[in-house]
Formats: C-alpha cells, structure tokens, sequence
C-alpha cells in the first residue's frame, strides 16, 4: 500500500470514535437487508393482484407514514434519548415488517403499509443527532459523508439480493429484512451508550429542552433553519424527479428498461466509488459554496435531460446530478447539527428528514403534472433554473447564518469551525 493511499484512507475514516463505528456498521446491516421497500410495488401488483393505482396508493401510505416519523423520531430522541429511541424504532420496524409481510386483506396491507413507514423510520433522525453528540464538530461533515455512503454500498448490494431471494418468495423478503433490522437494534441496545447530552441548567446560554409540541414546531420557529429548509427542499424536489419523471422521459424517448438501469446505475456507482474521497474538496468550500454547488449541479444534471436521447449522454446527466447529491449530502445534516441548539438536536434532524420524505412524495406528483401539461422540456429545464435558484438563495442566506453561528461560538464548544 502507497503512503498516499494510506494518507488517502486515514483522512476517509481516521480519528472518528467507536461509537460512532457502532452506528456506521449497524446501519450497514441495515441497510444490506433493505429488500423490502424497493420491491413493495412489484409485491402489490404481483402477489396480492394489487391494480398499479392500488399499488401506488399504498406505497404513498408508507411514504406519508415515513414524513410523519420524522419529527416523531426526532422528538422521541430529544425527550426520552438516542438509544432508546433507535433501538425501540428499530424493534418496532421488524414487526411492523412481519406484520405487512403477513397481511393478506387490502385495508390491513394499507394499515400495515402505513404502520411500517411511521414505526419503520423513526431511527433515521436519532442516528443524525446521535452522530452530531458523539463526532467532535470538526469532524461532523466527514462523518455524515461515510454515513450515506455506507447508506448506499448497502442498498447497492441488497437489491441484486434481493432479487435473487424473491424466487423463494416474496415472504422471504419481508422476513430478512425483518431479521436484519432487529439485528441492527440490538447492536444499539448492547453496544451504544446514551449519547444525548445532559439537559442544561437554567443559568445555561443554550436552549432549555421545551415540551414535546414546541420540540416539533421549533425548528420551523427558527428563521436559519427555515432559510436553509426552503433551497434545500427545492433541490430535493429537482433529485426525486429520477423517480417517476426520469423513467417516463426517457422511455419516451426509446430507452428500454434494461438501458434506463443502466443509466442510473451511474448514480449508485459513483456514490459508492467517490463518496469517501470527497471530504477533503468539500473542506476547502465554504458549507454555502459547498451546498450553492450542489444545487447548480443537479440542476444542470437534470437539465441536460432536456438534450439527452442518447445513452451516453444520459448517463453523463446523471454523472453531474450524482455529483451534486454527493456535495449536498455530507454538508446538509452538518449545518443542522450547528443551527440546533443541543437540546434539540433529534427535533432539527427529523425536521431535515420530514423534508426529504415531503419532497419525496410531492416530487413525483408534480414532475408528472409538469410532464402532462408542458412537456419534458419544461420540466428539465424548470430543474435547471430551480437548481440555480436554489443555488443564489444559498448564497444569499450564508451571511447571516455565518454571524449568528459566529456570535454562537463565544459560548458554544460544540460547533463546527467550518465556515458558512
């Protein structure tokens, strides 16, 4: 091994705790046996004889379950502690999975789907704020990137499984995926201490810990974060177009099914080959750069969409969006982390995730309603000009966040020195 691969590596994972170790390889668990919910819709269609609005209805369920987890989790995290909470979520996602796993009548398959997607996701914001207690603020940003790219290694490996395992069944599916997150709860529960800070005393210069309905309501209270929410939300809804839009656009344009996997494998590869690497580019950025960049790139990704009937070309489209998902995704949950006071660090991390799941259910909705009536060249190129929206505004806001993390520093330790 070279000196600079070595330096290369040390600077990837170097430094971080064990605790946070524990976190990164329970969520690896995890997620090689996600098996379930890439598969939910063909399961419906093909097992229960769901029709496709059906099928779609319920997986919106789930989806609608997920957005609702979100500020829950986060709540449950600040109020009663990152441990129990990830590994109560975790616990109560494995039943829920059996549960659906073995429903049989339409309205209980929904229920369960619902079910799922609230008890199934409650952990999601207890992971980030228990990384932002445990991970020194320097090496928060670092931390977060490992984090989704060990999210993506895993959901790479567990779909080529997955679609091995279904020729035993589709209950097969729901059973390991089951097993795994129990698996991964009771590494929490064995391994992880409680990382949730001490509550401050009254004469302390953060936050109180407020009741449970404020806890949810506080972060949209906060202008900075709800600066921050409103382009990153907007870069969310330009990302999950690749959801219904992409496939519809492309096979408009005469891309089999076998040539649209290809082209968004890109995505996955490149997640998985570069995602460690890209910390030391992103240190050299100001976080606002940093997020302004992501915003341009995915919005001309999805842009070039507008050009690209080709293979290749389609493929480079999403070459620069995927490059842009890597620059947002380490540095997002990082500027969370510093505009929540600690008390409410689960609260501001469910808040971020409720704006992943919202655009996640209203992208789809809204890409083919922009598809319907303008045509796919509207709707790239609307991408396109929301991405750099998104990218000023950015810009715009980094001024005034900078100065009230600034003025923060003075009494806070537990801040990253990264500047905005």
């Amino acid at each position: 091994m070279t000196g600079a691969l070595r330096r290369a590596l040390h600077e990837m994972a170097g430094g971080l705790p064990r605790t946070y170790w524990v976190l990164w390889v329970g969520t690896l668990v995890n997620r090689l046996g996600s098996f379930v919910v890439p598969f939910l819709a063909l399961y419906l269609t093909r097992e229960r004889g769901f029709s496709v609005e059906r099928a779609g209805l319920t997986v919106s369920l789930y989806g609608l379950g997920a957005v609702i987890a979100s500020p829950l989790g986060g709540m449950l995290a600040d109020r009663v502690g990152r441990r129990i909470t990830l590994a109560g979520g975790l616990w109560l996602g494995s039943v829920g999975m059996l549960c659906l796993g073995f429903a049989r009548e339409p309205a209980v398959i929904a229920a369960a789907a619902f079910g799922l997607g609230i008890v199934g996701e409650i952990y999601r914001p207890a992971v980030s704020a228990a990384v932002a207690d445990v991970v020194s603020p320097e090496d928060r940003q670092r931390a977060f990137g490992l984090l989704y790219w060990v999210i993506n290694v895993g959901f790479a490996v567990a779909l080529p499984l997955a679609g091995l395992m279904v020729r035993y069944g589709y209950l097969t599916l729901f059973i390991a995926d089951a097993i795994t997150t129990f698996t991964y709860g009771c590494c929490i529960w064995l391994l992880l201490p409680e990382t949730r800070p001490a509550r401050p005393s009254p004469s302390s210069s953060d936050t109180p810990a407020p009741g449970a309905g404020s806890a949810l309501l506080a972060p949209f209270l906060d202008p900075s974060f709800v600066a921050f929410a409103v382009p990153y939300f907007g870069v969310a809804l330009i990302f999950y177009q690749s959801q219904v839009s992409l496939p519809l656009a492309l096979g408009a344009r005469g891309l089999t099914e076998a040539q649209f996997g290809a082209v968004l494998s890109v995505n996955g590869l490149l997640i998985v080959a570069l995602q460690p690497f890209t910390h030391p580019v992103l240190r050299r950025l100001r976080r606002a750069q940093a997020l302004a960049l992501a915003a341009v790139l995915t919005g001309v990704g999805f842009g070039l969409h507008a050009l690209t009937g080709h293979v290749a070309l389609a493929a480079l489209a999403v070459a620069i969006w995927t490059l842009g998902e890597m620059a947002q995704a380490p540095v997002a949950p990082s500027v969370v982390a510093d505009l929540a006071p600690s008390a409410l660090r689960g609260s501001y991390q469910g808040a971020y995730h409720m704006l992943w799941g919202l655009a996640s259910s209203a992208a789809p909705a809204l890409g083919g309603w922009v598809l319907g009536r303008f045509g796919t060249s509207a709707l790239w190129l609307g991408c396109l000009v929301l991405g750099l929206g998104c990218a000023v505004w950015q810009l715009a806001i980094a001024g005034a966040r900078r100065r009230r993390l600034d003025s923060q520093r003075a009494v806070r330790t537990d801040l990253s020195p990264l500047v905005d």
